[in-house]
């Protein structure tokens, strides 16, 4: 039996080199340049446009905030629901690894990939608005599996193609939920928990389980009315925690961001000293632990995004640009700045210091809010880690029901969900390493069929982008692309129409 786990763990280290090596890595980044450069810059060159129609809209535009009486749910509860499956324990403890293997200089590799993994983010929500459908109840349902069968399964001798690549991604989802999406995010809860409060990990378990089932046996809407209020509270509760160890540490911002610097293209050995990092390293981990943080390329969020209330695919692509921007260019940096401050890295070298080597990279947040709050900062932190992963299991239960569906049509959607509250008990009580790793691959996976989606109907967002640009920027009076199916497109327009007479006669 030993041999034979070993032998599976041998596969999947190998395949796992390859999903997260440097040529997928590569053409994650390619992907998001692309898309970049055939949107304008966009992220850039529209910035107060985005900002203002996404967390500037939440305050005043009812239609982003309001709640449905359908089956969809509003723009910001999809953002929410996507921001729970994001910002998780990738937010604390993958920054903190990727600057214990690639030095500070990690940081600014996860930004990189960030500026443009937001286009990436964008690409994948116009896609997942413009070829989503509908399900006998009246719910939206899209993601790379639509767009790859429908989209890229349209391009002539590519039926086939797309048809597969779909049910590969779908397959790979599916399975993934399982591990990345909950038992290693329910194992770092009640782990966490226990060490900080002493509660073992059997009690931690069932009152999660009960606290899962409860709300995604009711489904998304369940989800994202529980989300909508749970990502704000812990994101400003975390907030106000960095800020607070930030500014006692403000006097060493300046030589913080300039170790990231110095560090991102520095050939010298990065924190953990030994074998040398170098500009290599640095570039690797920052650019995984920022697509393990944020998601862009993977897939993943455009799922939730796609069930939306929204008409216009770049409305909701521009909440895609602003999850990848508040997930790793705002969160993350702000466990970076924090972890930083501490003293665990030596600024000046980029390599750990006595305090740094002594300690675990996992605990570098515990180490740095415990020298401010003494032993209520380690407690903090475990239930910032427990906020994050309880909505990282809540954001992916709909991802991997929004798989499942698509594989095994509606009715599987309830087994899978009592499976994978079964699922939250089985993580909270046993060691499953290899299960995690293996998900882990799955989850890699998912990228590489959704990032050959994207590349192909990139032509297909530019489109989008310049009629949306055109429109509402520019003032031309011309038809709005809302849907690649004649129906649905028809049928938007009129809602659109309707909703504009409207407001004339308010």
């Amino acid at each position: 039996m030993e041999s034979f786990i070993e032998k599976i763990t041998s596969i999947n280290d190998a395949v796992n080199g390859v999903v997260w090596g440097w040529p997928a890595l590569i053409l994650l980044g390619f992907v998001g340049i692309v898309m970049t450069c055939m949107t304008g810059f966009f992220q850039i060159s529209h910035f107060g446009h985005w900002m203002k129609n996404t967390i500037g809209a939440i305050f005043s535009d009812k239609h982003v905030t309001g709640h449905t009486k359908d089956r969809t749910i509003s723009q910001f509860q999809s953002l929410c629901t996507a921001l729970a499956a994001t910002v998780g324990t990738g937010n604390i403890v993958g920054v903190s690894g990727a600057i214990a293997a690639g030095g500070p200089g990690a940081v600014f590799w996860m930004w990189l990939i960030a500026f443009f993994g937001m286009m990436t983010n964008y690409s994948e929500n116009v896609l997942g608005i413009l070829y989503r459908r509908k399900d006998s109840k009246g719910e939206w349902h899209g993601g790379a599996m639509y767009y790859l069968k429908d989209g890229l399964g349209s391009k002539k001798g590519c039926k086939q193609i797309g048809a597969v690549l779909a049910v590969l991604f779908s397959f790979f989802c599916f399975l993934a939920s399982f591990g990345i999406g909950n038992m290693s995010q329910v194992n770092s809860m009640v782990s966490n928990v226990e060490n900080a409060f002493g509660i073992p990990t059997f009690a931690t378990g069932i009152f999660l389980v009960l606290a899962v089932g409860v709300v995604i046996i009711g489904g998304l809407k369940r989800v994202a009315a529980i989300t909508e209020k749970l990502v704000p509270f812990m994101v400003v509760l975390y907030f106000i925690g960095t800020f607070v160890i930030i500014f006692k540490n403000i006097a060493l911002v300046p030589a913080i961001f300039a170790s990231i610097f110095k560090c991102a293209f520095s050939v010298k050995a990065a924190v953990g000293g030994g074998i040398g990092a170098g500009i290599a390293a640095a570039m690797k981990w920052g650019f995984k632990r920022g697509v393990f943080s944020n998601e862009a390329g993977l897939g993943s969020s455009v799922m939730v995004h796609s069930s939306s209330n929204v008409k216009e695919p770049v409305r909701q692509g521009m909440w895609g640009i602003f999850e990848v921007f508040a997930d790793t260019i705002i969160v993350c940096t702000l466990t970076a700045l924090t972890i930083l401050g501490s003293g665990v890295v030596d600024l000046a070298t980029g390599e750990a210091s006595a305090a740094g080597a002594e300690i675990a990279s996992a605990t570098y947040m515990s180490y740095a809010f415990s020298q401010v709050f003494g032993k209520a900062g380690a407690m903090f932190i475990a239930l910032a880690i427990l906020l994050f992963a309880y909505s990282t299991v809540l954001g992916w239960s709909h991802y991997g029901a929004t798989a499942c569906q698509y594989l095994f049509g509606e009715k599987s959607v309830l087994p899978y969900r009592l499976a994978f509250v079964i699922v939250v008990f089985l993580g909270s009580i046993m060691e499953a390493q290899l299960a995690w790793d293996i998900s882990d691959t799955f989850n890699g996976l998912m990228m590489v069929p959704n990032l050959i989606g994207v590349l192909v109907l990139s032509p297909m967002v530019m489109k989008c982008t310049k009629n949306y640009v055109d429109r509402k920027l520019h003032g031309k009076d011309i038809e709005p692309m809302l849907s690649v199916f004649k129906d649905i497109q028809d049928a938007e327009a009129e809602a659109i129409k309707n909703a504009k007479t409207e407001e004339e006669a308010e």
